[in-house]
């Protein structure tokens, strides 16, 4: 994500009005990006809410990983 003021309430606010809670979230900062994890918690489709990310203007990429993804990569 692009460093600009209110990206990551954007983000956020994109994250719950399409049905998702943020279960837990993790953040760095470069000199012009912040790097995001998100782990979600909803029952509605991630591809429905990958595709809203995308249309931010301050997202350059979306990288969705299933939890069995996470988990081997893990452990």
């Amino acid at each position: 994500m692009h460093m600009e003021a209110a990206a990551l309430e954007r983000l956020c606010q994109v994250v719950r009005v399409r049905g998702f809670r943020i279960s837990e979230m993790s953040m760095s900062s470069g000199s012009e990006h912040l790097d995001i994890a998100l782990r979600l918690e909803g029952s509605r489709p991630i591809a429905m809410l990958q595709a809203q990310l995308e249309k931010l203007h301050t997202v350059a990429e979306v990288v969705v990983q299933s939890p069995s993804s996470v988990r081997s990569a893990l452990g």
